[in-house]
């Protein structure tokens, strides 16, 4: 897409609240339909399944499509593709909101993760971009405390638009957030990538991915990362299941009891951005990681012991959720120093790998009947020792 006030804006310095709603948004569209998925099925007539087909296609663009815009950023810059990307998705939002039937509202969602994975991939790219090896860590947590939310609070906003004013408001709503986010980067945000690489091949595409997977530190961090970051995936997807089944919570109540543990995780972020000029990268990363071990220790032997309460489930689940927020932008910001004139491609590659390791987990822990912590605290315990030694390897 052609970029006239590229030149314009070269040379004002990225804002980072500006960033920071770049990368939130990416994720929005997945969080804030959920509660609204019965309504889709009654009103365009399908099962739901074939509402529930709305997320899937949304996860599956996301993680691929993130493979993608690190490569066009690296080459043809973060700030035109970008807006190219959130053009992409505004017309998948306003496709959606007068969707007919099931088959387009599908496509609609398709083009929305396309166009969001931009604000992922690009948002952490831009961070890196502008900041010092070190001042990177401490950014990077900032830009994980915000996207933490966005799974907290966006199906609790979904649930009230679309109970009001129906299922397609909620698409109304984020479209005019995109349009805002938007206008708002074609305005003020500036170019960050001062080193354009060419556009290789697919080839050469995947021949670069694999350069950056071949490099000890960067592997190390990659799966150290995406073992933190999407782990607790684990815990959502059967958190309702367990609380409500075996501890007597109301749905209401597994909302308050989710958001306790994501706020651990904010915490751990905080904790991070505060370490961020004190402590070395990887010792910050491997701190956070011990903190994760132990926790999943202690949740397992509680289960184990039938010692297994609201407080005994959140508060070792909360503890875990520190160590993630320490140890996930500590893991970014170390794989994404390893090559800054390959930021973008860094990206990519962990935006795909984290998406794919979240998929594993949620499936581990919800193969096994959801009565017991114990497929959770197994989950997460494995998490822990697989990224602790990837970070003792690399």
């Amino acid at each position: 897409m052609p970029d006239a006030s590229s030149e314009e804006t070269t040379g004002r310095r990225a804002p980072l609240p500006l960033l920071v709603a770049v990368t939130m948004t990416g994720t929005v569209a997945l969080h804030i339909f959920v509660p609204a998925l019965a309504a889709v099925a009654a009103d365009l007539g399908t099962t739901a399944a074939g509402a529930q087909a709305t997320i899937t296609v949304y996860l599956i663009g996301l993680a691929g499509g993130q493979l993608l815009y690190g490569p066009l950023s690296d080459r043809y810059g973060r700030r035109p593709v970008l807006i190219a990307g959130l053009a992409l998705y505004l017309a998948g939002l306003l496709l959606a909101i007068p969707a007919p039937s099931i088959g387009v509202l599908l496509v609609a969602r398709m083009m929305q993760s396309l166009g969001a994975c931009s604000c992922l991939v690009i948002g952490r790219a831009m961070v890196r971009d502008v900041s010092t090896r070190e001042d990177a860590a401490r950014k990077l947590a900032i830009l994980v405390t915000a996207m933490t939310l966005t799974p907290a609070l966006a199906p609790a906003i979904g649930g009230v638009v679309s109970q009001a004013f129906g299922w397609r408001a909620v698409f109304m709503l984020l479209a005019g957030v995109v349009a805002v986010l938007g206008a708002l980067v074609v305005r003020t945000l500036p170019e960050t990538n001062r080193h354009r690489m060419a556009l290789p091949g697919v080839g050469a595409v995947l021949a670069a991915y694999l350069r950056l997977v071949r490099i000890p530190v960067f592997r190390a961090y990659l799966v150290a990362g995406a073992c933190g970051g999407t782990s607790l995936y684990a815990f959502l997807a059967v958190a309702p299941f367990l609380l409500v089944n075996r501890l007597g919570r109301s749905p209401q109540e597994v909302g308050f009891d989710c958001l306790a543990v994501v706020f651990g995780m904010v915490g751990g972020a905080v904790l991070a951005s505060r370490l961020a000029s004190r402590v070395p990268i990887r010792r910050a990363a491997r701190g956070g990681n011990l903190v994760c071990i132990v926790s999943a220790l202690v949740l397992l032997a509680v289960d184990r012991t039938g010692a297994l309460t609201v407080v005994s489930l959140i508060a070792p689940l909360f503890a875990y959720a520190v160590g993630v927020g320490l140890l996930s932008p500590n893991a970014v910001a170390g794989l994404m120093n390893v090559d800054p004139h390959a930021a973008g491609s860094a990206s990519s590659l962990y935006g795909f790998t984290q998406m794919a390791f979240g998929a594993l987990f949620t499936a581990a822990a919800t193969a096994w009947p959801a009565t017991s912590a114990t497929p959770v605290a197994g989950t997460l315990l494995v998490a822990g020792i697989v990224a602790a030694l990837a970070l003792r390897r690399g």
